[in-house]
């Protein structure tokens, strides 16, 4: 996934994906909107989705993740949506 650097959207929600969220997410630098709500998603949010600059929207909700949310996610400073509920 990391080599998909002209990527703005990605859409995996309802798949019911199981594993990790992948840290090669973070080498995506014109992704927006990274939905990835709705699967069986484990472990914690990888900091490294706190260098995507361009991210506005962020669905990571019902899932099975990890409770803290890495200070990373604090720069930014795009994003409108921030989704984390039912983990």
């Amino acid at each position: 996934l990391g080599a998909l650097s002209s990527l703005h959207d990605l859409w995996l929600n309802r798949n019911q994906l199981i594993g990790t969220i992948p840290t090669e997410l973070g080498a995506l630098p014109l992704l927006e909107d990274l939905s990835l709500d709705s699967n069986q998603l484990t472990g914690t949010i990888p900091t490294e989705l706190g260098v995507l600059s361009s991210l506005q929207v962020l669905r990571l909700n019902d899932n099975q993740l990890i409770q803290t949310i890495p200070t990373e996610l604090g720069t930014l400073s795009l994003l409108e949506e921030l989704y984390l509920f039912n983990n």
